[in-house]
């Protein structure tokens, strides 16, 4: 269906256990539109080289500031000229987020999480790794706005802000076909990372809930993700997202029965994991443990410089 609507995917491979991202391309309003753009290696820049040589590239959409969309953005601007687009949120977090004193507010916050021996070290040099994978920063000239209005291919779609797994996340929809670029809000065979970073939204997964249940009210038949291939019924894969977070908040809720640290959770939530992953185990444990507290759900201490959580 891809050709169809006048869109080319460019899958650009990344170095993770989630090995790919799609990315997008196809005529815009002034000349060709790109929707994101892979991280900053060779590899992404060897795929983009063939394509931008071919393209009068003029405009470059960025769905959210995770590496793996936003890292090639700032490189690719300066090879096409082409004006930037990104949610206000996102952009601002873009250009802070991998800078030293975000990456120490992180780090101090791990060093809360009672993670043993030096994994808080390990986790931040992790996160800073990305670095020299997302500069040089974009310069965004537009920010997308919700209701904003998008010719890419051979229809119009309308920008629909759907945070929960970045703060300034963004969807494309074109109601007329009722296709959506979910990005990463909706992905067909994983739920989509929603963690706390100690910064940004205090309450990642009750955004992202919400905004699931803004697209089921779209009743989108075709999505077409980040990461997977295209599907249908996107009704069908939000029921499985809330059921998959539903049954999640329960084990946490099981989790911290007698106080338990974030790590200590996290430990009976995931298993076999790297550092880049368990990173992310990290976040997504303490996005579930903020939603029960932030419903009065559990409450939260701290006790020699560790928070611990406790059901109510």
């Amino acid at each position: 269906m891809l050709s169809e609507i006048g869109v080319s995917q460019i899958t650009i491979p990344l170095p993770f256990r989630l090995n790919h991202v799609n990315c997008f391309i196809a005529e815009g309003e002034r000349g060709w539109t790109i929707i994101d753009t892979g991280l900053n290696n060779h590899v992404t820049r060897d795929v983009w080289k063939p394509i931008i040589e071919k393209h009068d590239v003029t405009d470059i959409i960025i769905t959210h500031y995770h590496p793996d969309h936003f890292g090639y953005g700032g490189a690719l601007q300066k090879l096409t000229n082409a004006k930037v687009w990104m949610s206000e949120i996102d952009a601002r977090a873009g250009v802070s987020y991998w800078e030293h004193s975000t990456l120490s507010t992180i780090k101090e916050n791990y060093d809360r999480c009672g993670l043993p021996g030096n994994l808080s070290q390990l986790l931040t040099k992790d996160e800073s790794s990305f670095e020299l994978q997302v500069k040089p920063y974009p310069s965004v000239q537009h920010f997308l706005e919700e209701g904003m209005k998008v010719i890419f291919g051979k229809y119009e779609y309308e920008v629909i802000f759907t945070p929960g797994h970045s703060d300034g996340l963004i969807t494309l929809f074109n109601k007329e076909n009722s296709i959506l670029f979910s990005t990463d809000h909706i992905l067909p065979r994983i739920s989509p990372n929603i963690s706390y970073w100690f910064i940004g939204n205090p309450n990642p997964l009750q955004d992202f809930m919400t905004s699931l249940e803004k697209i089921k009210a779209l009743d989108v038949d075709y999505v077409i993700p980040s990461h997977g291939k295209p599907f249908r019924n996107a009704n069908q894969r939000i029921e499985e997202l809330m059921q998959h977070h539903h049954e999640r908040l329960a084990e946490t809720y099981d989790a911290i029965k007698q106080p338990a640290t974030t790590y200590e959770v996290s430990q009976k939530l995931f298993r076999n994991l790297n550092i880049h992953e368990t990173r992310f185990a990290v976040g997504e444990t303490l996005a579930h443990l903020e939603y029960l507290y932030l419903n009065s759900m559990c409450k939260k201490f701290i006790q020699n410089r560790t928070w611990y959580y406790e059901g109510s």
